[in-house]
């Protein structure tokens, strides 16, 4: 695409995608996560930020129709949230073991299905796109899968030096954070009690988060025909895009900081 590249931070990050149990209202595990279980991850050393995404009940997916490419979102793997977490330090991992042992007891009251995807610190990054004082209003956060025949270095290339100066080119993001996957591997996070099926079909190998002034501006991006040609552009490298409405973003660790009180 020849788009130059527009400034980013490096951060070793994780992401783990979650699925209410449905033997419980959903309303009341989203207040479940945000409240005791929120309490117990934000209490781990060595977190820079600690972000609890909350996607909305409805998700048939926003990214527009491509041929060849998976936009529409199945049902039956709809996710709910994601527990996005990016750590002060590869050894902070390490640091938030005993932490991590009560998050683990904690995941089935609340969830059925959890799966961690985990990004090294140059295949995540956080790029510079607001400006000072600008606020984010509506988020959404979009899951790639690689097409098959294209290798796991060629898929970051195009995530690092075409689609992420595109996106930031188009001058309308408020936040873009991508996150090129590790090879999943349910060892990373075997939880008891709580399902972690995911087969090879299924799996994803990256992620994008979209931030926007308001909805209207949400919308204006998703329309446009900027958006007509990167679709074209994907559909070489990924067979699936699955773009998730955002219901809201809520920060519990700030800057290595435990914050008082969420941010939205």
């Amino acid at each position: 695409m020849g788009t130059t590249s527009p400034k980013f931070r490096k951060r070793f990050s994780s992401s783990i995608l979650l699925w209410m149990r449905t033997d419980k209202p959903r309303e009341a595990g989203m207040n479940y996560w945000k409240g005791p279980h929120s309490k117990i991850i934000s209490a781990s050393p060595g977190l820079y930020e600690y972000r609890q995404t909350h996607l909305a009940e409805t998700n048939s997916g926003l990214w527009p129709a491509t041929p060849g490419v998976e936009t529409e979102i199945p049902a039956g793997r709809k996710i709910d949230g994601v527990a996005q977490v990016a750590f002060q330090s590869v050894f902070s991992v390490l640091a938030g073991r005993e932490q991590n042992k009560l998050a683990f007891k904690d995941e089935i009251n609340v969830f059925r299905r959890t799966l961690l995807y985990l990004g090294l610190p140059d295949w995540s990054r956080w790029y510079d796109v607001a400006r000072p004082g600008e606020r984010v209003g509506t988020r959404v956060l979009v899951y790639l899968r690689r097409r098959d025949g294209v290798s796991g270095g060629t898929f970051r290339k195009f995530i690092n030096d075409d689609l992420a100066p595109a996106l930031a080119g188009a001058g309308v993001l408020k936040e873009l954070r991508t996150q090129a996957f590790l090879p999943w591997s349910k060892g990373l996070w075997d939880t008891p009690n709580v399902a972690h099926d995911n087969p090879a079909d299924q799996r994803f190998h990256a992620s994008v988060m979209l931030g926007f002034t308001d909805a209207a501006a949400q919308a204006e991006f998703f329309e446009s025909r900027a958006i007509g040609g990167l679709s074209a552009e994907l559909g070489r490298f990924a067979s699936a895009v699955h773009a998730y409405d955002v219901s809201a973003a809520l920060t519990y660790v700030k800057d290595g900081t435990i914050l008082p009180h969420y941010e939205e």
